[in-house]
């Protein structure tokens, strides 16, 4: 890896401490994983307080007539292309339209409601440039949903795709459009970047780093949805790592598939943001469809695919049988899920070709965390999410106790980088409970580090079921169940029990045209695992349903068990 330096040992003469232990990171004095390699000077990140992230992006960007003839964005439904020199006139037209015309000043939040499309950076980028706020929301929210977090955030200014502007009607909130149809007779981003299409200059805005860039929230698997509060230091610090881990330069031929939604903290770091500070060329797909996405890779030689586990399984089960070319791949990435290592062997068999590598990262971290950098550690260690980034601490903490805990021992992992957010949005009880005085996040996430330094993501620890005092892994029971090869995808709950607390129920998605009974997923899975663990009630279900991220929306099923136990009374 290119900009990569390992550290040094640390001072192991004196014989009164025990030494940092230089192939773990792990510092027994205190308890404090660190990161093994330090960013090198091309990937430092700065400490200039005056600066934006807008600006930092806009920066990278080719010059000259290499801007002009250097293509960022690709729409993959209509062909509809956006050169860099494009690209950075629409941001500066519709930076000085809001600034200048519709008076959006700094702190001031702007809410985005829309697909991805090749306008979304352009939107992006030109909010965090005169130091407004973007906050962001799944098209698929109800307008309820849509409501609540326009009055949460505080929002000013909402900017619309069309088809989902109805769910701002009831919010009051003054709106535009993305792109106006004919006859609409509303303000658009598309005429507000073609009437200020002479600028030349973003306004003159003052921007420290430690100001609000974004309030993003939580999918809310798990919980009530919080605004999470990202600074332009969060999220400067993030793009710096994402250079230095993929590693890619303006002067190759990277293609990247974006079908990742840009609202989500995850699809905003890559491509309505750091991707573009590399030069590379961005094919966009509104939404995901899966053969869509194999399509888009054969017509525009992907190579690229930063993707979710979901999409890892269904090129596992059904990429052979869609007749596409994927020869252009080179390589792929997941996050915001695990993915089980028997789904990794499965797609590394398929695609022998493609470097498969998994990251870990949260919105309350800026969506970085670790990263296997190395395709021979991704080979070699398919269950872990990687090693620490630079700029990275991590503790493993007993769940119990609260005392830190050495290599290979499980607890909760706990994170500090300048990476972590700022806060929780009007809501210093969940910040407080969630980042210690200290500065360290608290992910909630069962983990381990082992010798090497690879972190294991094992469960989140509200979703551990507690069976007859034991407690048993979902995560690890949905791995058993994709290795089936009548089960096409699968999701494992708690269900209550008076005997024993609670039993490991699973969802099953069967194969087309399989008649696999309750009895048999039970039998497989019993075969496999010791007594407590074993799956004790089977419901099938056409789809497991999923954040727009891929996370497993277990509180959903939840609530459908509790209804099928209720019907049945």
């Amino acid at each position: 890896m290119s900009g990569m330096e390992i550290w040094p040992a640390e001072d192991e003469s004196s014989e009164s401490l025990p030494p940092f232990n230089n192939r773990s990171g792990y510092d027994s004095r205190t308890g404090i994983y660190h990161s093994l390699v330090r960013l090198g000077t091309k990937h430092e990140i700065p400490t200039k307080p005056d600066l934006n992230v807008a600006h930092l992006v806009l920066s990278q960007f080719p010059q000259g007539d290499l801007a002009e003839a250097r293509i960022a964005f690709v729409d993959a439904a209509t062909d509809k292309s956006l050169s860099y020199g494009e690209l950075r006139r629409s941001v500066y037209s519709l930076a000085s339209a809001l600034f200048h015309g519709l008076g959006v000043r700094k702190g001031d939040v702007l809410f985005l409601l829309s697909p991805n499309s090749i306008l979304f950076p352009t939107i992006c980028l030109a909010v965090l440039s005169i130091g407004a706020v973007l906050t962001t929301a799944n098209p698929l929210n109800t307008e309820s949903e849509i409501a609540k977090q326009v009055r949460d955030s505080g929002s000013k200014l909402a900017i619309s795709a069309p088809e989902e502007l109805h769910k701002l009607v009831s919010t009051g909130v003054p709106t535009m459009l993305t792109y106006c149809p004919s006859n609409s007779g509303m303000l658009s981003v598309e005429e507000l970047i073609e009437g200020c299409s002479c600028s030349l200059e973003l306004p003159q805005v003052t921007v420290v780093q430690s100001d609000p860039a974004a309030i993003l929230y939580s999918s809310g698997t798990t919980g009530v949805s919080k605004g999470v509060v990202l600074t332009h230091q969060n999220l400067i610090s993030t793009l710096k790592l994402l250079f230095w881990s993929v590693d890619v330069s303006a002067s190759s031929d990277d293609v990247f598939l974006a079908f990742i939604p840009m609202f989500h903290v995850y699809g905003l770091v890559f491509f309505g943001l750091g991707m573009l500070c590399v030069g590379v060329k961005i094919i966009v797909m509104q939404k995901f469809d899966f053969q869509a996405m194999l399509l888009a890779i054969q017509k525009h030689k992907v190579n690229n695919l930063p993707a979710v586990p979901p999409v890892i399984l269904a090129l596992v089960k059904y990429a052979s049988k869609a007749g596409c070319d994927l020869s252009s791949l080179r390589r792929t990435g997941t996050g915001a899920a695990p993915l089980s290592k028997e789904v990794s062997r499965e797609f590394r068999k398929m695609f022998p070709w493609v470097e498969l590598r998994q990251g870990y990262g949260l919105t309350e971290s800026s969506a970085a965390a670790t990263f296997l950098v190395s395709d021979r550690d991704a080979k070699a260690r398919p269950d872990s999410c990687g090693q620490l980034l630079p700029t990275f601490c991590a503790k493993v903490v007993d769940i119990d106790t609260g005392k830190p805990l050495p290599p290979q021992k499980k607890g909760e992992l706990w994170l500090k980088s300048t990476t972590i957010m700022k806060e929780y949005l009007g809501n210093s009880e969940a910040t407080t409970l969630t980042v210690d005085s200290d500065g360290w996040l608290k992910t909630g996430d069962l983990s381990y580090i082992d010798e090497s330094g690879f972190v294991y993501i094992v469960e989140r620890i509200k979703e551990l079921i507690k069976h007859n005092g034991y407690q048993v892994a979902p995560a690890e029971l949905e791995s058993l169940l994709l290795s089936h090869p009548l089960i096409v995808d699968a999701a494992v709950i708690p269900v209550e029990d008076e005997a024993t607390g609670q039993i490991p129920m699973a969802y099953v998605v069967r194969a087309a045209g399989s008649e696999l009974s309750e009895d048999q997923v039970i039998q497989y899975v019993a075969g496999q695992v010791a007594p407590y663990k074993k799956v004790r009630r089977v419901s099938f279900i056409e789809t497991i349903p999923r954040s727009a991220a891929g996370k497993i929306l277990r509180k959903d099923l939840v609530s459908l068990s509790r209804q099928q136990l209720v019907s049945k009374l």
